[in-house]
This record gives C-alpha cells, sequence and structure tokens, in this order.
C-alpha cells in the first residue's frame, strides 16, 4: 500500500489525534492477479524492442505573480507575494519507461479520451518507431481503453495502433503500482512546486527537468517483488 501524509487536528479537548492515511484496496483473487503480473512485467530483462512504458497524467494549475518577486540578497531567499494570479490549469502527460530511465511529457490544454488516443498514437508513431510491441502500465481510467481509440481514430487506424500495444491496468485503488507515479513526485518537487504563469513556462520547464535526466538515464529503485 501507498502511505499518504499524516494528517491530525486539535480535538474539543485539545489532544491532538494521530490519523494515518493509506491506499487500502480490497484484496480480491482479481486485485493479486493484476499485482503480480505487473510485478512479474517489472522483473521481465530490458528489451530495447519491447519497451516497457508506464503512462500518468496530472493537471497543474497556472500561477502568475501580480507583484514582481524580491530577488535573492544577502542572507535572504527569494521572496514571492502571497498573491497571485490564476491562469487556468493544463495536463501533463508522462511517459516513462523506467528499465532504460528515460521519460518524456506532453503538455495538453484538456484532460480528455481524445488527448490521452493522441497520447497512445504519438507513443507509437513518434517515441518508439521501431519497436515491435509497447508494454504499457497504466491506471483504470474509463478514458483508457482501446475503444476510444476506435471513435477517435475509426477501425483501420486504431487496429494500427493497438497492433503495437499491449496494456497493463493497475488493480483498482493500487495505482501506486504505476512507476510513473514516483515520477510525477519527483517531478512535483524538481519544477511543478514553484509558480508557472503560462503553458510555454510549463512546457519549458519540464523539458529543461527531462533532458538531463534522460542523459543520464535516470532509473527507479523499485523494490516490490511477487
Amino acid at each position: 500500500m501507498r502511505k499518504l501524509p499524516k494528517t491530525s487536528g486539535k480535538s474539543k479537548n485539545g489532544q491532538s489525534p494521530v490519523i494515518k492515511s493509506w491506499c487500502i484496496a480490497q484484496i480480491t483473487p482479481d486485485f493479486l492477479a493484476r499485482t503480480e503480473a505487473i510485478l512479474e512485467l517489472y522483473a521481465q530483462p530490458y528489451d530495447k524492442t519491447r519497451p516497457l512504458v508506464c503512462f500518468d497524467e496530472k493537471s497543474v494549475e497556472l500561477h502568475a505573480d501580480v507583484r514582481p518577486p524580491l530577488p535573492v540578497a544577502s542572507s535572504k531567499p527569494k521572496r514571492v507575494d502571497y498573491e497571485y494570479k490564476r491562469n487556468g490549469t493544463r495536463n501533463v502527460l508522462l511517459f516513462l519507461e523506467p528499465k532504460a530511465g528515460q521519460r518524456h511529457t506532453l503538455v495538453t490544454r484538456r484532460r480528455t479520451k481524445h488527448q490521452w488516443a493522441y497520447a497512445m498514437r504519438y507513443l507509437v508513431d513518434v517515441l518508439y518507431p521501431g519497436a515491435v510491441m509497447i508494454d504499457v502500465v497504466l491506471d483504470n481510467l474509463n478514458t483508457h481503453l482501446a475503444e476510444v481509440l476506435i471513435e477517435i481514430f475509426g477501425k483501420a487506424e486504431a487496429d494500427r495502433i493497438l497492433s503495437r500495444l499491449t496494456f497493463h491496468y493497475t488493480p483498482l485503488h493500487s495505482s501506486w503500482l504505476n512507476m510513473a507515479e514516483i515520477e510525477l513526485s519527483v517531478m512535483e518537487r524538481q519544477c511543478l512546486h514553484r509558480r508557472l504563469p503560462d503553458e510555454l513556462t510549463l512546457a519549458t520547464e519540464l523539458i529543461a527537468r527531462e533532458r538531463p535526466r534522460n542523459d543520464a538515464q535516470v532509473k527507479i529503485r523499485w523494490k516490490f517483488s511477487t
């Protein structure tokens, strides 16, 4: 189970009860089967002709400064005013190839089945055009279905894309099995925690972060096994 941040609050008698939040899944035969299938997939040796790609999405709020920040000064950090301007949201699509230490991002204005369908075509035609088959680990969102590709692109084009994709769905309420969640957490701490005023700045920050990590082939220390 994935441990979430601990929360607590003052009760009427002044005491602070400790409450720990967890992803609590129902351990069913289906849960165990899906979990073991993904863990066995992670344990397989690297094969560049059949890459393993973990896919996930994250919504990002765009915030612009209302007043110019105060720059770093002697013994003082950069200071920003508490007030900011909301500039809407954008959706970040993440493709993580954990065994090769590669990641790629796309920024979209919306988060619908259309964006997912085009992301899958981008995965096949742009990111891995030479792959024989691509194993894709993803969650159970109702837009992550083969039928969506047929609806968006038509049967012939959807069949072409699907002929090179094998979907592996995480168990319900267990998206922590998707390694892309770890990369998104790192992305949050490294570049999404500060104010990003517009889509161009967001995309630029992601590219600037992505390139050195890919060059260094930064991988994830995955400790779970069957």
